[in-house]
């Protein structure tokens, strides 16, 4: 018998030649994981910050370095933003310079957003995700997140073996589509709603966030705080809501 088992590989991302950041990633859609990574973690603020990304290809290692070129006048990273350790792809925070700079700050405001979506088509998403998971219908071994509008579409869907990555790359492709930031829609996570996944939502200017497993004790503070809309455990036609439920109405 034959298994097919879901690759992972490390990315190390780099700005202007300078490593940033080593990331335990599925390859593909790279530049999208590099651009989301630079915007979730507040590094820039929006595409036009970024003129080019490239990978760096010698004869010792093949598509797993990407040099991100800013504009000119884009501050670049600091000492204390990068990453002090490799990222892996079970902790997105693990090697943080220091705690203070995991509380990063939105541009975007999401407790004004008009987003009101119904339980059940909210309760739907997750079904429709995995629907989608091409990969890990083959392998069981990957994480999911899907972008979805305020009608219940999925617009974007990526996988990889961190699920931290797999968010960048939503993010990073909205970026590229000019969707930031992402009002009236709503992210879907695979697994857990953890601190870093709700930052990572908010950063991208989502009112929303959909979660399959459980949320965090942060996480919930977190979307409190910022006027987000934080709901667990939706699986079948249930769900909890843990912040924000006056986006969720019902029909019944």
């Amino acid at each position: 018998m034959v298994d097919t088992v879901a690759a992972e590989e490390p990315l190390e991302i780099r700005v202007d030649g300078d490593a940033l950041a080593v990331t335990m990633r599925t390859p593909g859609n790279d530049f999208e994981l590099a651009l989301g990574f630079l915007l979730t973690e507040g590094l820039v603020t929006r595409p036009d910050d970024v003129v080019t990304m490239r990978y760096c290809v010698d004869d010792t290692q093949q598509y797993n370095v990407v040099n991100v070129d800013l504009a000119p006048g884009v501050a670049r990273p600091a000492a204390g933003q990068r990453r002090a350790f490799v990222t892996t792809s079970s902790c997105g925070l693990c090697g943080k310079a220091s705690i203070e700079t995991v509380r990063t700050r939105s541009q975007y405001a999401v407790a004004d957003d008009p987003l009101v979506i119904d339980a059940a088509t909210i309760a739907a998403m997750p079904a429709a995700l995995i629907d989608r998971q091409r990969v890990f219908e083959q392998t069981g071994g990957l994480h999911a997140a899907g972008l979805f509008d305020g009608e219940g579409r999925l617009v974007c869907l990526r996988e990889d073996v961190g699920r931290h990555n797999a968010f960048d790359k939503v993010v990073g492709w909205a970026a590229g589509e000019g969707l930031l930031p992402l009002r009236s829609h709503v992210l879907v996570a695979s697994g857990r709603a953890s601190f870093e996944l709700t930052q990572k939502a908010l950063m991208a200017g989502a009112p929303a966030l959909v979660a399959v497993s459980a949320p965090s004790s942060l996480a919930v503070q977190l979307a409190e705080e910022t006027g987000m809309t934080l709901i667990g455990f939706a699986r079948g036609d249930r769900l909890n809501v843990y912040a924000g439920a006056a986006r969720v109405s019902t029909t019944a």
